[in-house]
Order: C-alpha cells, then structure tokens, then sequence
C-alpha cells in the first residue's frame, strides 16, 4: 500500500515540475542579449567588456531617432539599448533599436549623448 501512495506522490511531483518548466519566461533572451546578437563584427569590437554593460530605456520614436529605425516600424515606442564606453572619435554610442515584442531589433546606429 505504501508503495502505491509513493508512486503517486512521486508521479504527481514530476508533472507539476514539468509543468512549471513549459511557463518559464526564463527562456527568453533577456533585450542586451537581442542587441549584441544583431551587431558586426566591426561593432562587436566597440563593446570593451559585455553585452551587460548597457543601459535599456523604452522611448518613443521622434525626429532624433526615426533615422535610424526600419521604415517598416509602425509602432510608436521601441526599446533603445546603449551600449556604454562604444563612443569613437568620428561617432556617438553605438544604440541599437529592438521592437516592443523585445525580440526583434528594428534599427541601429550611433546616436549622440
């Protein structure tokens, strides 16, 4: 009898426990991570320590940053992630623009302080 309940406590753990796993939002990549996977080579190099050093703001789109943005991109607030210490002599801090959906990077370019 004893083994019986075991096998059903033991059963019931492993469902719950698989299924908390298929609601992890965990999985998903984290909005840093989308930008620095969309960057050059040339860009990549720019970033002196990791993808984490960053700062992520949700902005709306205005006639500063609409250049840069696909024309595409219909919505009016996009993700603007700054990459920090990526400033050159020639150009501002490299930003990288990801849609609201945190999944798809919409535009990219430097960008002045």
């Amino acid at each position: 009898m004893n083994k019986l309940v075991y096998i059903q406590i033991l059963l019931l753990l492993t469902i719950t426990l698989t299924g908390c796993h298929l609601f992890d939002s965990k999985s998903d990549l984290p909005i840093e991570m989308v930008a620095f996977n969309s960057l050059t080579s040339e860009e990549l190099e720019l970033i002196p320590v990791s993808p984490k050093d960053s700062t992520v703001k949700k902005i709306a789109i205005d006639h500063e940053n609409k250049p840069l943005i696909n024309r595409e991109y219909n919505k009016d607030e996009v993700y603007c992630v700054t990459f920090h210490n990526t400033e050159t002599d020639t150009s501002g801090t490299l930003t990288v623009f990801v849609d609201i959906d945190k999944k798809n990077v919409v535009g990219k370019g430097f960008t002045s302080k």
